[in-house]
């Protein structure tokens, strides 16, 4: 007579979804604030920027110093969250925070040092803003020029939960923006897509050309400026 072990009779009654999902460990944890604090680390600050692919607007960052004695749940990439939860979500960070701040480098830069190099200057920025020097930095794979000890993390916001509170509040603030720029340049559909390269942006800046604050260093934006949709050429008289 065979004898079966009783977790495999449990196993083999469970869905294959619960087991996928209990295997699935979570990815956005403070397990990289937790290290740097063994190591004599304190103020420990997490830094991300939203925007980077826009064709419009600011690149806009956020520095985020979190209070490891005030939990928030639910952190993770803002671009997982519904807009919804993120805003709830960035009232919490503001409120239980020991300190952050927000930075934007603008369009007109974007196009003089390209986005790299604005992206960096942003964070930099957010950075220098924050109430309280941080001692360390954990950053969406990006390095800054400052004597801050500093650690990259590839698709940080989805591991380090002060990344991810930086780039929550830094996305609600650029979205906060685009539904005002909205109602200046309608034509666009910012508060639709945020300015990103969607089917309707582009179909917009064919028939509309480009705003002042298009990044025309964007090839779309440069040219949306250069061929309106609908431009004709008028033949010139040859001489006879």
């Amino acid at each position: 007579m065979s004898h079966v072990h009783p977790l495999h009779v449990n196993l083999v009654l469970w869905p294959a979804s619960v087991l996928e999902f209990a295997a699935m460990p979570k990815r956005c944890t403070s397990r990289f604030e937790r290290e740097a604090r063994k190591c004599g680390w304190q103020r420990i600050a997490g830094l991300d920027e939203v925007g980077r692919g826009s064709l419009f607007g600011p690149v806009v960052a956020a520095a985020v110093i979190l209070d490891p004695k005030r939990r928030i749940m639910g952190l993770d990439d803002s671009k997982k969250i519904p807009a919804e939860r993120r805003e709830t979500l960035a009232l919490r960070i503001r409120e239980r925070a020991l300190a952050w701040a927000i930075a934007e480098v603008d369009a007109s830069r974007i196009d003089a040092w390209n986005i790299y190099q604005a992206s960096r200057q942003a964070m930099t920025q957010a950075l220098g803003q924050l109430r309280i020097s941080p001692d360390y930095l954990l950053l969406d794979a990006m390095e800054l020029d400052v004597l801050v000890e500093q650690k990259s993390l590839i698709h940080g916001d989805a591991l380090s939960v002060s990344i991810a509170a930086a780039s929550i509040i830094a996305k609600v603030e650029r979205d906060r923006m685009m539904n005002e720029w909205d109602r200046i340049y309608p034509q666009y559909g910012l508060a639709q897509h945020k300015g990103y390269a969607t089917p309707v942006h582009l179909a917009a800046l064919r028939s509309h050309g480009p705003s002042p604050h298009h990044r025309y260093s964007f090839a779309p934006v440069r040219e949306a400026a250069c061929w309106a949709a609908g431009a004709t050429q008028t033949a010139l008289p040859l001489p006879s």
